[in-house]
């Protein structure tokens, strides 16, 4: 049975901040709310909690997850991140962008894409989701919270709770987020390529709204 948290999306209460990392820390999968989608988080190197995380996603090891970072800083820790690609990604961040880059030796290799050696990098701009960062002082592992069986991510915590409650360990209700995902661009060639338009500007990256 998962834990529910009700947290400030302004002011989130540093207590279960802290309860909330334990729970990772633990092994715990976590529904957080972030600028874009509700997303399911877990620990980096919890590989037990990232197969359980793709088997409530229903996506198999092709399909990128996304590092949440605290901060550009952080991306560059686990990404190799050229002059170039640092001065797009410092107007792009924090945001509502995911960016594919080439993934560093810090990044497991269960965790990159097993045929390119890509992960996908973002740095949210949402308090709770800053927070939590923060407290653990390291990136987190997650994915959109989209149901197999669904075509739209769930933003609603106690709908969350509901279809999750036996699958995760917490649930954070921070308000309803959009329905809308992140844009993602892959910046691993010369130049950035529009995967998929979602909240935010593509623009920022030079490319055209319309892409």
């Amino acid at each position: 049975m998962s834990q529910f948290f009700q947290i400030h999306p302004e002011n989130p209460q540093p207590r279960l901040i802290k309860q909330a990392a334990q729970i990772i820390h633990q092994g715990g999968i976590v529904a957080l709310p972030t600028d874009s989608c509700y997303a399911l988080v877990c620990h980096l190197d919890d590989k037990d909690a990232v197969t359980r995380l793709r088997r409530i996603r229903g996506v198999d090891e092709k399909h990128h997850l996304t590092l949440l970072c605290r901060d550009l800083s952080e991306i560059a820790n686990y990404a190799k991140v050229d002059n170039r690609q640092y001065r797009v990604l410092k107007a792009a961040t924090p945001g509502p962008f995911t960016v594919i880059l080439e993934a560093t030796k810090e990044v497991p290799r269960r965790l990159s894409h097993p045929s390119r050696k890509t992960i996908g990098l973002r740095v949210p701009e949402h308090k709770i989701a800053n927070a939590l960062l923060e407290e653990l002082g390291q990136a987190l592992l997650g994915t959109t919270l989209i149901l197999p069986d669904h075509d739209e991510p769930l933003n609603d915590a106690e709908t969350i709770r509901d279809a999750l409650e036996k699958q995760i360990e917490l649930v954070i209700d921070g308000e309803a987020c959009t329905m809308t995902p992140t844009t993602v661009i892959d910046m691993t060639s010369d130049d950035p390529v529009l995967v998929r338009r979602g909240r935010g500007d593509p623009r920022v990256f030079g490319l055209d709204d319309q892409d």
